[in-house]
């Protein structure tokens, strides 16, 4: 069955089948997130173990090899918004503060005005998750970095996630949290602890949002290093498994229904979802005055970001295999998706 006969419905979860790319104006705007694959600056961080990312590391990271990657990535993000670009993007696998200057100040994407949501997290390797977002489209009211602290494991330092709280042109307001939980890296198993309790952690902030405000549109997004069936995506973040079923102040995940038909990300030669939008249902309601449009989320699948590997089998077209530079973009896709928004009369 393929995306566009999945419940009968006339959907498309894959861009390359039906990208929008007209301009949005004031009726709607387009959100995106992506897993930039290691943005790290080439200089040496002591307080971190970035050492493979520097010019003499294992990565023979250089800044001719750094400028390279952000021009990628800012064609990507240009590319994600067609004639307009994306009114604000989560992003993962962000070193610090300089490599989002880099991208937005020093590449093409220089003259959309993007605006930087970054902090420092206690990761190891000194990745964080952020966001970057254009005032004009989307103003920013506040926003908080919420360290994961596990109980069971108190020398564990992972990344924060962000919780953003914007305007939007139709003067509603968004709760935007990114996420990129813990890897599965030491076992999937053994792991699974702590993507579940991140999970909860999340629900325990949306059901705080909205005790205070039922009306409230939240999305959540994410490299979640699970996949949309998996314990901590159902039952930790409580969401419905069917959208007819979503009530308002509920959760369901845009790429649930798509589980095993796709990916954002390829392992041993296998796709899977790691990167999700997952709403409330206030936004799945085209009687609001935001909602989401098609009440889908798309994999931004184009042929530039994926390329075919020795066995022929088909992954994101990404920076390094390993220690061997391959020069491309990221080894995750990009996901967007689009809010309609009516204004009163």
């Amino acid at each position: 069955m393929s995306s566009l006969e999945l419940f009968g419905q006339q959907k498309s979860y894959l861009a390359s089948e039906s990208f929008d790319g007209s301009f949005r104006g004031d009726q709607s705007i387009r959100l995106a997130f992506y897993n930039v694959e290691n943005l790290f600056d080439y200089f040496d961080d002591s307080t971190t173990l970035d050492d493979g990312f520097t010019p003499r590391g294992g990565n023979y990271w250089t800044k001719r090899r750094y400028q390279d990657k952000q021009n990628k990535l800012a064609k990507t993000i240009t590319a994600l918004g067609g004639w307009e670009a994306p009114a604000l993007i989560g992003l993962c696998e962000i070193e610090n503060r300089f490599v989002l200057t880099t991208l937005t100040q020093f590449t093409p994407l220089k003259g959309q005005n993007f605006e930087i949501i970054h902090q420092d997290s206690r990761d190891r390797r000194g990745i964080d998750v952020a966001a970057i977002y254009r005032p004009d489209k989307f103003e920013l009211l506040d926003y908080f970095y919420y360290p994961l602290k596990f109980p069971f494991d108190t020398a564990s330092r992972t990344r924060d996630i962000l919780h953003v709280i914007g305007r939007l042109p139709n003067q509603d307001t968004l709760h935007f949290f990114v996420n990129h939980w813990p890897s599965k890296f030491g076992g999937e198993f053994e792991t699974q602890p702590k993507r579940m309790f991140a999970a909860t952690f999340i629900r325990s902030k949306v059901d705080s949002i909205l005790r205070v405000d039922s009306s409230a549109n939240i999305v959540i997004t994410g490299d979640f290093n699970d996949e949309p069936f998996e314990e901590s995506m159902v039952t930790g973040l409580n969401i419905k498994t069917e959208i007819k079923n979503t009530g308002p102040i509920e959760l369901f995940n845009l790429m649930y229904p798509i589980r095993y038909l796709t990916g954002t990300h390829s392992f041993q030669n296998k796709w899977g979802i790691l990167d999700q939008f997952i709403v409330n249902g206030n936004l799945l309601n085209d009687r609001n005055s935001t909602y989401i449009k098609g009440n889908t989320a798309q994999i931004y699948n184009m042929d530039f970001l994926i390329m075919e590997g020795a066995t022929g089998a088909t992954r994101p077209n990404r920076t390094y295999q390993g220690p061997n530079h391959k020069g491309g973009y990221s080894d995750h896709l990009p996901i967007i998706l689009d809010l309609i928004l009516k204004r009163e009369e």
